[in-house]
């Protein structure tokens, strides 16, 4: 029988340590692998090589007025209320081009829906109003798109309504512009033309909550962080879209964007 003595532990004892400090080394430096890849999903920075990593996509919904009151909601009464949409349903739209948008499955009332985006560059909880544009990174132009029947069918039932609002491609928008370059966007018209035609067509004041509020307003429910974007609310006319279709998005500020349904 082998007899330890205090020199073998000891020894034993180090080595053990030393696989140990080794190991939470390799962790620390990220060498955990993973049983497959996913691909992180980002958003262009204009004029920049650098693009802006996404966290979440948060939305708020019927923030012009007369757009609540189309969706049947009196505006003087609600407060705001938000839903999110998966970062991977991100659509980025190059500035100049028209970018095929492929109707998505199950609807046959596909709705378009313009937006100002804000996009974080920090974050945190219970964010006062008179602070929350300092965790603004910039700003893109987007669509909330949506398969407005699945929306309706299942807000009828009472039921989650991400099936009309959370799909593939449901996020559009262009670079995002930092706001160093732009300036915070409290006012300035938004418009939106389905071949040629204006449909949609406002301003950023008529907005029920602006920026700042919709920032400190999430931050009392999420703990925001740098990634997170936010889709601001889209005006009134809300409508439908079919394949062939050509979406003309503006906001003044930002250069436009357009879409082509197919």
């Amino acid at each position: 029988m082998t007899t330890l003595n205090r020199r073998t532990v000891l020894a034993a004892g180090a080595a053990m340590a030393g696989a140990a400090a080794r190991s939470d080394q390799a962790m620390a430096q990220g060498a955990v692998k993973t049983v497959f890849t996913v691909a992180p999903i980002t958003i262009p920075i204009a004029g920049q090589s650098e693009v802006f990593p996404v966290r979440r996509i948060y939305c708020i919904g019927r923030n012009y007025a007369a757009h609540a009151i189309e969706r049947g909601s009196d505006p003087t009464r609600e407060p705001p209320f938000f839903f999110q949409k998966p970062t991977d349903a991100i659509q980025n739209v190059p500035v100049g081009k028209v970018a095929d948008h492929p109707y998505p499955s199950l609807t046959k009332n596909y709705h378009h829906e313009v937006e100002l985006v804000a996009a974080l560059k920090s974050g945190g909880t219970d964010i006062p109003p008179d602070k929350a544009l300092d965790h603004v990174f910039g700003y893109a132009l987007g669509l909330d798109m949506t398969r407005r029947d699945l929306q309706n069918e299942m807000s009828g039932m009472k039921k989650p309504w991400e099936i009309g609002k959370s799909f593939d491609h449901a996020a559009v928008l262009g670079p995002i512009h930092p706001v160093w370059k732009t300036g915070h966007f409290t006012k300035g018209a938004i418009s939106l033309a389905v071949n040629g035609t204006v449909r949609q067509d406002a301003n950023l004041d008529k907005m029920i909550w602006n920026v700042a509020e919709q920032i400190s307003k999430l931050s009392e429910a999420f703990e925001l962080k740098a990634g997170d974007i936010i889709y601001s609310g889209t005006p009134e006319n809300v409508g439908p879209v079919v394949k062939g279709d050509v979406l003309l998005c503006k906001l003044e500020g930002l250069p436009d964007m357009s879409i082509r349904i197919v």
